[in-house]
């Protein structure tokens, strides 16, 4: 589906392959709390934030212990399990993943979370039954390494990227979905009247998906009847990857030690840029969890 000439190609490098440069960081406000008495008193506003706006942080003066990580984590919901045997070996507690940055790129998909390769842009567990889809992904930085401006994790709000798409394009999108998990949900659909995308970038690996004629979301232009023929549809995803990677909309989070981020998996696409290939004295720690 993706050739070397698409228009998201070179954006796409520009917004992940940029040593060096800084992308501006969430208008968001970090409350600077004592890691003793998270969340305590903080709680109500992190969630509201985070129910309002998708995304709500805290800087801690220590990054929790993995007991009071996974124990935040059993706050905002239920934290899924770590069932990757290829990074069983960085997992504690069964759910908490110890992203720890690597000097070399590597293939294997699995480990690139934690090699210098970037982390294109998607929605975790894309090709997942909804039920199977984690809600919030939680970020706590241990240690952000030598070069702050490297490894930066990328934010892309749902709401930008779906307003530059056409309504025919949002209808074609909202009737496919990938070919390989009929239960999983279509590339596009609705939620309390927002645009919420189950959707991820492949890179050079092939997607195969599958368009079904009947839908049951509602749509704005229920008149619009798209052309579903295979060039379209393949025409309509490039399209949702320029619109992915379209300058502008995007920040990217400064992570320092004790920072901790909650995304809604239905508010943003999320990615991440290249890191260093140089040997670093401070290897970048994050630590993760996946919250349904």
């Amino acid at each position: 589906m993706s050739g070397t000439t698409d228009a998201h190609i070179a954006p796409r490098a520009d917004l992940l392959e940029q040593l060096g440069s800084e992308l501006a960081p969430p208008l968001l406000p970090i409350p600077e709390v004592s890691a003793e008495d998270f969340p305590g008193r903080a709680l109500d506003d992190f969630v509201g934030r985070l129910g309002k706006d998708g995304l709500a942080g805290a800087l801690l003066d220590r990054p929790l212990s993995d007991e009071r990580f996974r124990a935040f984590g059993e706050v905002l919901g239920t934290p899924l399990p770590e069932t990757d045997p290829a990074v069983l070996p960085r997992v504690s507690l069964d759910v908490v993943l110890n992203l720890v940055g690597e000097r070399s790129r590597t293939e294997n998909v699995s480990l690139q979370p934690f090699a210098a390769n970037p982390l294109s842009l998607h929605t975790e567990g894309s090709g997942r039954p909804v039920a199977e889809q984690p809600r919030y992904i939680v970020l706590m930085c241990c240690e952000p390494g030598d070069v702050t401006s490297a490894a930066q994790t990328v934010l892309a709000p749902m709401d930008v990227i779906g307003s530059r798409l056409t309504p025919r394009e949002r209808e074609t999108l909202s009737r496919t979905r990938y070919r390989r998990n009929a239960q999983g949900p279509p590339i596009l659909r609705d939620i309390d009247g927002r645009q919420v995308f189950s959707f991820r970038d492949f890179l050079a690996e092939p997607l195969e998906w599958t368009y079904s004629g009947t839908d049951t979301t509602p749509h704005t232009a229920p008149d619009i009847t798209p052309d579903t023929t295979p060039d379209t549809v393949n025409t309509v995803l490039r399209g949702l990857l320029t619109a992915m990677y379209a300058p502008g909309g995007h920040t990217g989070v400064r992570w320092e030690r004790g920072l901790l981020l909650a995304i809604d998996n239905t508010f943003y696409f999320h990615g991440r840029r290249a890191g260093t290939s140089s040997v670093p004295a401070r290897r970048r720690h994050l630590k993760r969890l996946r919250i349904k």
